[in-house]
């Protein structure tokens, strides 16, 4: 492992050397409005919307909202590969996120950035994993992770909390 940052970053899952381009691709359209219809591949549509005090119809979560359910999201794929490179343990994930905008950087005043300034991310694994293991799985998380890494990259001011819970005590049911 040479050629890694830390000793605690596990190996990557793909040959290092080799380019591989992933496309991701979206279409959407908006009548003029704030609601926006979006397909993504041959899901059914999605919406995003603005609530009212916003000017929006309060139909779908907003775009901003969107991106913490990006996060979350990302998370509970990226937990989920590290945690079988490593073969680490667990019965699953509970997630809690919030961001914090100073609206007025949307409506355009000048100086103010219009997105993210701050958030939270808290996140439950429930493992009976030893501490050890479970601060190498979190490493591995946030150095993988695409959006935390994004939101990092924008300078968003993010507070991660990682928890350990026992594994018998996840009640979560993902339909």
């Amino acid at each position: 492992m040479s050629d890694m940052i830390d000793a605690d970053i596990i190996e990557p899952s793909i040959d290092p050397k080799t380019k591989k381009i992933g496309v991701r691709h979206v279409k959407a359209t908006n009548a003029a409005g704030t609601r926006t219809k979006i397909q993504v591949r041959d899901f059914d549509p999605v919406y995003t919307d603005e609530p009212a005090s916003l000017g929006g119809t309060n139909t779908s979560p907003s775009p901003l909202e969107t991106v913490l359910v990006s996060l979350v999201g990302c998370d509970g794929v990226i937990i989920n590969g590290v945690a079988t490179a490593m073969k680490f343990e667990y019965s699953g994930v509970d997630f809690a996120c919030e961001s914090q905008i100073d609206v007025r950087g949307p409506k355009g005043v000048p100086g103010i950035r219009p997105y993210f300034e701050s958030g939270s991310l808290d996140i439950i694994v429930y493992s009976d994993e030893n501490d050890e293991r479970f601060a190498q799985l979190c490493k591995n998380v946030e150095f993988r992770c695409p959006v935390m890494n994004l939101l990092s990259a924008a300078k968003v001011d993010m507070t991660v909390n990682w928890k350990k819970r026992p594994a018998a005590d996840y009640s979560g049911n993902v339909d």
